[in-house]
């Protein structure tokens, strides 16, 4: 594309950012839709994430992304939140307004349309979260937001599980999700279940680690899905297929919160096809298969 007076710029703040996957999926989705637009990663040094929303806004920035370790830190200087992303605490998308930044969290949203896109759904399900750190805290908000039966937080904490299940209750009016410790997962009702990994274990170049392996565990297990897409199937995933489970990665997820961010900036809706050929190209980089 050729960049002129008119280009919209959008952009990633965090620390680091170089590993960041975004631009790729961003500047291929205006190649395809005709948006005079780039997208570029800008590191933001501690200390200074008021400087750097006001200064984005001040040179006219249409839309930023926030990563790691920013979420949170950056809510108090938008003009307001979404309730999504207020109830979770966590922001990582803002929307040029006429006096600031709207903040947003479609990290959860994006989750709920990869899972829709693989046939699973969250209504009505019996749900083990494995986890209760900032992702999974949100994925407990959206299990509770899109009407799970039941939630069982398994997490070493107790005490954080404990924490996360009660602000996560209030919220939804009733007692959805249950903590328990990760040693009693045993103790679990039986059943078949939809299972959410939502730690970092399992992480390149940690590719063999797994929160939990007892094979009991992973008999009651329908389906996976874990947060993490680097390997591209985490031990997770196999001790999943390994018991007859279906076992997705977190690529999607990354993938739709991505394209809701950028429907969100241009106020567009994005196609399958455009999807399709993003999802392509992001799994071509992790397996090297065309």
């Amino acid at each position: 594309m050729e960049i002129d007076g008119r280009t919209k710029i959008c952009g990633l703040i965090g620390n680091p950012v170089e590993h960041t996957l975004s631009p790729m999926i961003h500047n291929t989705l205006a190649g395809r839709m005709g948006h005079n637009l780039v997208y570029v990663p800008f590191p933001v040094e501690k200390g200074r994430v008021a400087e750097a929303v006001a200064g984005a806004h001040a040179l006219g920035v249409l839309g930023l992304n926030v990563t790691v370790p920013y979420k949170s830190e950056v809510i108090a200087n938008l003009k307001e939140n979404d309730c999504l992303a207020g109830q979770i605490g966590a922001v990582n998308t803002l929307v040029r307004t006429k006096g600031g930044y709207k903040g947003y969290n479609t990290d959860m949203e994006g989750l709920y349309r990869a899972m829709a896109c693989e046939g699973i759904r969250i209504g009505g399900e019996q749900i083990i979260l494995l986890g209760a750190g900032g992702a999974a805290r949100a994925v407990a908000h959206l299990c509770a937001a899109k009407g799970a039966a039941k939630v069982y937080m398994l997490n070493r904490s107790l005490d954080k599980a404990q924490t996360v299940a009660g602000e996560v209750n209030k919220a939804a009016g009733k007692e959805i999700v249950c903590p328990m410790c990760m040693m009693d997962y045993a103790t679990i009702p039986d059943g078949k279940y939809l299972a959410i990994q939502g730690t970092s274990v399992g992480l390149t170049p940690n590719d063999e680690d797994v929160v939990i392996s007892d094979a009991t565990f992973y008999e009651k297990v329908h389906t996976g899905f874990d947060l993490i897409y680097s390997p591209w199937e985490t031990k997770f995933m196999k001790l999943v297929k390994a018991h007859g489970g279906r076992a997705y990665n977190g690529l999607k997820m990354l993938l739709y919160q991505a394209i809701i961010a950028y429907e969100l900036w241009n106020e567009v809706h994005v196609s399958d096809a455009d999807a399709d050929v993003v999802y392509e190209k992001l799994r071509e980089h992790f397996t090297g298969k065309t």
